[in-house]
């Protein structure tokens, strides 16, 4: 149940249906959910361990702030343990995993094409995924999940046909290198990949730095984005 509870509010929060700031009212969300307070209150912590909730004593809990100086670090988690893991699949899949590819493919091309970024989205995460499940890379998963939550909660502020387009070519440039079994081509590509999202999504911070808990921050900075 409590496993649930998460999921749903995690969803609810990533895909801004959950506003960052929006306050969370455990009784309502009770009643909403159908569930007792129990699974809210251990949902509300785990989701405060992750970042996408604070929960202040005496102030009530809210949808923490996107904070690009977490955004960096997640960014670095991806970054190098995706690439790692197509070192790990290059020369290791099966026949299956491309055919899970190609069918990805063509889904995000289609979904693209009607401009549709909810379902988009969530082709785009089985993408990544299927790497993983194949290889049964679980604990890594698990870690570039906790990453991925925060990431594509600030994703979405940037998500355009624009962007949806750049991502089937840099998608498709990652396939063409597990296609080629070559790891240099499939692990340079899926760094370009994560680095062109971040840099746009760093560019939108420092022009709306107000969105952001530490974009005033930031927007000050001299960004140092990419890192190599």
């Amino acid at each position: 149940m409590t496993v649930d509870v998460t999921n749903t509010l995690r969803d609810a929060i990533v895909t801004l249906a959950l506003p960052p700031g929006a306050m969370l009212d455990k009784s309502a969300l009770c009643t909403q959910l159908g569930v007792s307070r129990f699974p809210v209150s251990e949902a509300l912590a785990r989701l405060a361990d992750e970042g996408l909730v604070d929960i202040a004593p005496q102030r009530g809990t809210t949808v923490s702030l996107v904070k690009i100086a977490d955004v960096r670090e997640y960014m670095l988690i991806r970054k190098g343990l995706e690439s790692e893991a197509l070192r790990v699949l290059i020369g290791r899949h099966d026949a299956e995993v491309i055919d899970s590819l190609h069918a990805n493919m063509a889904a995000q091309r289609e979904a693209a094409s009607r401009d549709d970024a909810d379902t988009f989205h969530g082709i785009d995460v089985d993408f990544h995924d299927i790497i993983f499940r194949c290889m049964r890379l679980t604990k890594v998963k698990s870690i570039i999940d906790r990453a991925r939550a925060n990431l594509d909660r600030a994703r979405r502020l940037i998500i355009t046909p624009r962007r949806l387009a750049h991502t089937i070519d840099e998608h498709q440039a990652i396939f063409d290198g597990i296609l080629a079994a070559d790891t240099a081509m499939a692990m340079a590509a899926i760094r370009a990949h994560i680095d062109a999202v971040m840099v746009e999504l760093f560019a939108f911070a420092q022009e709306h730095p107000e969105l952001f808990a530490d974009g005033a921050d930031f927007a000050a900075e001299t960004n140092d984005f990419p890192f190599g």
